[in-house]
């Protein structure tokens, strides 16, 4: 953890853990992006489609990561279901957290 986070009291999220809790990556990128390349046994539901699927995500019952290419769409989708009571996290760009969750 950082000086700065240290410093704000910022948590670091430990997206290990949570895989190992049974978490689900949904990468809410567009399905050209998310063929063209993503974290292997992610789902992808594009963000213009999380409001409809909140149902199915909260059925999961299980912490979800959600990622993007850069972190913008996976803090809206965040947002939006975080609001609904489930247990959600954002992964930020799917190539950064995919090193995270393969310890590169």
């Amino acid at each position: 953890m950082s000086i700065l986070n240290k410093i704000f009291g910022i948590k670091s999220t430990d997206y290990n853990q949570l895989m190992k809790d049974g978490g689900i990556v949904i990468d809410v990128r567009t399905p050209g992006e998310f063929n063209s390349g993503h974290i292997k046994g992610s789902i992808n539901i594009p963000l213009d489609k999380i409001k409809s699927k909140i149902k199915k995500i909260e059925n999961l019952k299980k912490p979800v990561i959600f990622c993007c290419a850069s972190g913008m769409r996976s803090g809206q989708a965040t947002s939006i279901t975080k609001s609904r009571g489930i247990d959600v996290y954002n992964g930020g760009g799917w190539s950064s957290l995919d090193r995270k969750l393969n310890n590169v």
